[in-house]
Formats: structure tokens, sequence, C-alpha cells
């Protein structure tokens, strides 16, 4: 009875709606609504449209570069952790703030930020005698821009989970390595990283997923009309142009499809593989 409400709530918002979505993924449908059985029509079209290709592509290389965040927010984590670190509650507001603010207010900030013409990375690039690009506009950098603001906003949360994970080493093993001549990096890369494992896995997991499911950055910082779009464009963003702009919905649940066995495929990968470097205990 206490787990009915969490398991009603399960069942209704996400896991009927995925066999929805799959349904419907064997279906075409018309501009106004309605949908015909279709068969694997939509997933022939699927495997032919160059687009989903480089949908594909870009989505992995946000990932990809996304995936910094999780060295990142472990050196971050373990510079907080250090003793006698004075502030340490104010650089734990500040780093996690991005992961209360409100997408659209992230996005808007970092489009002013990489402004061709009058954003501050440009200024500051131009002091040092640099002609800063046109990032979001520049099919060559946008995708990079976008990626860097996926590594900004992520190293918040991870942090805070690494933070709880150093938290949990006993100091002994620390006092050990001291004893034993090791300085502060030897303890961080002999310690700390091999007992906060479990914490790196998990921090892993959840940053691929929610990687592979950009789409907010890329709707607000490039637009629909810009020339990058192509080599910004990500599965959930093409999703939304074929379910949304082009009323395409059983086209863009086969993409849904397609994104929810590739999340399943890397998520299984990497439960695999964490068998022969994530230690427990």
């Amino acid at each position: 009875m206490l787990l009915l409400p969490a398991a009603a709530g399960l069942a209704i918002f996400e896991i009927w709606p995925t066999f929805q979505t799959i349904y419907y993924s064997f279906t075409s449908w018309g501009a106004f609504g309605g949908h015909a059985w279709s068969g694997l029509e939509n997933y022939r079209t699927l495997i032919a449209d160059s687009d989903v290709f480089h949908a594909i592509v870009n989505t992995a290389i946000i990932t990809a570069i996304t995936l910094l965040a999780v060295p990142l927010s472990a050196i971050v984590a373990a510079l907080l952790s250090l003793p006698g670190m004075r502030g340490v509650t104010i650089y734990r507001t500040l780093y996690f703030l991005p992961v209360v603010t409100l997408p659209a207010a992230v996005a808007l900030t970092w489009k002013w930020l990489f402004n061709g013409d009058y954003g501050l990375i440009n200024w500051l690039l131009s002091k040092i005698g640099i002609d800063g690009p046109h990032w979001l506009s520049d099919p060559a950098t946008a995708i990079f821009a976008i990626s860097i603001v996926g590594v900004w906003g992520s190293i918040g949360y991870n942090m805070v989970i690494f933070l709880s994970g150093i938290r949990g080493i006993p100091v002994d093993y620390y006092e050990a390595a001291e004893l034993d001549g090791a300085g502060r990096l030897a303890q961080f890369f002999h310690v700390t990283i091999p007992l906060l494992t479990p914490s790196i896995f998990f921090v892993t997991v959840i940053t691929v997923i929610n990687s592979l499911q950009a789409f907010d950055l890329i709707y607000l910082m490039v637009g629909q009309q810009s020339p990058a779009i192509e080599r910004t464009e990500t599965l959930v963003y093409l999703f939304y142009q074929r379910g949304f702009a082009e009323h395409d919905g059983g086209y863009a649940a086969a993409i849904g499809v397609l994104l929810l066995i590739a999340t399943l495929i890397l998520t299984a990968a990497q439960f695999r593989l964490q068998k022969r470097w994530v230690h427990y205990g």
C-alpha cells in the first residue's frame, strides 16, 4: 500500500507512455491527427535517413565531451574536501547553482556569453589578440559551445555525489598513506579515486543518460534558423522536429524508440564493464 502511489505514478507517466510510443512507431500519422498501422515503414525510413545518422553522431559527440564533467567534478570535490579549506559552503552553493537554475535562463546567459559580436568570451579573447568566432552560428564550433555548457551544468550535481562518497572514505586510509610518504596528489589517485569508483560509476551512467537527451540548450541557444543546426541536431531535437514541427508522430515515435534502445545498450554496457573497475567494500 505504501508503494502504490509511487508505482501508480511510474506506471501512468513512464511505463504506459513507453509502450504507447513503441506502438505509435509502427503507425503513420496525418497532419491533423489520427494514425494508421504502417508496419516497419518508419524504421525503413529511419535507416535511410541521413538526418538520423547526423543526429546520432552529434549526440555521441555531445555525450563524449560532457563526460569530461566527471573527472572535473571529482577534482572539485577533492579540493573542497581538503582539511582547513575555507568558504566550502559558499563554493558548494556556487557550483550547485546551475542545477537549480531554469534551463532557459542558463541557455540565454550562455548565448550572450558566446555571442560573436558582443559576447564576453570574444571580448576577453580580443584582449589577448584572438579574434573569436561566432560560436553558435559557426557549424565548426557550435557543438563544442553546447557541450561546454553541458559540462558546466553537470559539475554541480556530480560534485554533490562525489562529496558524499569522499565523506564515506575512512580517514585512516589517508593517514596510513601519509605515513608511507604519499602526498596529496598520490592520495587522490591511490586512495580517493579507487574508493570513489561506485560514485564515479553512478555519475557516469547518469551523465550519459542526460547527455543522450540533450535538447533544451540546442533549441534555445542555436535555434532552427541557425546555419549550425545540422551540426548540433541531436536525436531528441530531431524527435521534436519530426513530431511537433512536421506533425509526423509515427516517425518521431520511431526516433524515440531508437533513443530508448541506444540508452539501454549504453547503460547495459556500463553495468557490464563496471565489474572491471568499480571497487565495492
